[in-house]
């Protein structure tokens, strides 16, 4: 985990690692969760900025992907 403060400069974002990023080097994403936000970057390349959604998309996001993961 790392944290960082956020881009206004207010409370920092404490950062997690996807349990499905390995440590090959392969695809990571981080994902920081604010009070009505999910920030999500590249663990690889922490210089560029975060993505950010709204915390019921990003809700209805993993509930989606998590329904086609078990398709597989």
């Amino acid at each position: 985990m790392t944290t960082e403060p956020t881009p206004c400069g207010l409370n920092p974002l404490s950062w997690f690692k996807s349990s499905y990023s390995g440590s090959g080097g392969g695809d990571c994403v981080e994902v920081a969760a604010a009070s009505a936000t999910v920030h999500v970057r590249d663990s690889k390349n922490r210089a560029q900025p975060s993505i950010s959604v709204g915390a019921a998309q990003w809700a209805a996001f993993v509930g989606f992907a998590g329904d086609r993961a078990t398709e597989l």
